[in-house]
């Protein structure tokens, strides 16, 4: 490790300790593999010298250094041609059909749970191309959106249950927590579940039945843990006791329920709907960070907001105005507000209030 001016940097080398701004917030990340654009933004927040491998600045000097954007060695083509995003895509399609079958047979027939639990882990293999805030899924059709969303709250549930800390003994049950949690809905009516205007006061009422109807459902399964059959029941619990159905205060929800909540809210509000658009994800961040005054577990969405927008120097978005730029820096007390660069232009969206990210381009 040595240290190098800026001035003399070069694309490729990897920096080997974390650069911060003047203000103390993180501006590039220890292990990046420096960019052209990585060189500019350095300049621009005048640093003066950074940390840099030494076996890198040789191989600066005397050959030329492939720079990867972030995809690891092991993300080539598997043994069958598919890569790794095929092979998760698959995966996922076949969980999303499982799941689909499950809501359809539980009220016939006992849950397959060792089934579910035997495809939940083969998706799982591939969970490093998951990207909470980008991914889409394909041709998702309207009737499909609670299985849609029982697998995307699954896979961010057992992604925040590693952020915050939870034993490893727990991530496969907070996993099936996130899938399981609205199978109460196999037993509404599907007029109402589907009814695309707004609901009756009675019909809001059913709806909210499928939280009781859910522990129940699971009341028996094996293989899966009380926190489990409790996300079901408690994931629409708020933390200052105005949630249903119980209507149960802070320490009274199970962790499991505070994880899937915040997971189902962001997937809730960013998946399309027949009735209303997906949402941008950075605005949903926005009012989950608000939520977390009363409503969400406040230290859950604080690690879940920094996971999703840390280290985003360089990532491509789309304003609300329909302009493209990149973001060059984000500030850690003002994630979902970072600056843009647009076509020579920064925009601070801090103090651009009208602006903001519509869409992550990929």
């Amino acid at each position: 490790m040595t240290t190098v001016p800026v001035s003399e940097l070069k694309a490729g080398l990897r920096l080997q300790s974390d650069v911060f701004t003047e203000m103390g917030s993180l501006l590039l990340p220890k292990g990046r593999i420096l960019l052209p654009r990585d060189l500019e933004i350095l300049q621009a927040f005048l640093i003066q010298q950074v940390e840099v491998g030494t076996d890198d600045l040789t191989k600066s000097s005397g050959e030329s250094t492939t720079v990867r954007s972030g995809i690891s060695e092991s993300q080539g083509p598997s043994l069958d041609g598919r890569d790794e995003s095929e092979q998760f895509q698959d995966e996922y399609d076949k969980m999303v059909m499982l799941v689909k079958n499950a809501f359809q047979s539980v009220l016939v027939s006992n849950l397959s749970i060792y089934e579910l639990r035997g495809q939940l882990e083969s998706l799982l293999v591939h969970i490093q191309r998951y990207n909470v805030m980008t991914y889409t899924p394909p041709a998702m059709i309207e009737v499909d959106y609670i299985f849609h969303n029982a697998v995307l709250a699954s896979l961010t549930s057992y992604s925040i249950a590693q952020w915050i800390g939870l034993p490893q003994k727990d991530w496969m049950q907070v996993a099936f927590a996130g899938l399981l949690h609205d199978i109460g809905n196999a037993k509404m009516d599907p007029a109402i579940l589907y009814k695309p205007s707004k609901l009756t006061w009675e019909e809001q009422e059913e709806i909210r039945s499928h939280t009781s109807l859910g522990y129940q459902l699971l009341k028996n399964v094996k293989a899966i843990n009380e926190g489990v059959r409790l996300a079901a029941l408690q994931h629409h619990e708020k933390v200052d006791g105005t949630g249903y159905p119980l209507r149960l205060k802070g320490e009274q929800i199970h962790i499991y329920a505070k994880i899937v909540g915040v997971a189902d809210v962001f997937h809730a509000m960013t998946l399309e709907k027949t009735y209303r658009p997906a949402q941008s994800p950075y605005l949903v961040l926005e009012q989950i960070k608000s939520e977390s005054f009363g409503k969400l577990d406040p230290s859950v969405v604080q690690v879940f907001i920094h996971k999703l927008t840390q280290f985003n120097n360089g990532t491509k978005v789309r304003l609300n105005d329909n302009r493209t730029g990149e973001i060059i820096f984000a500030d850690r007390d003002h994630p979902t507000r970072p600056l843009i660069q647009v076509d020579g232009e920064i925009i601070n969206l801090m103090l651009q209030r009208e602006l903001y990210i519509e869409y992550i381009v990929t």
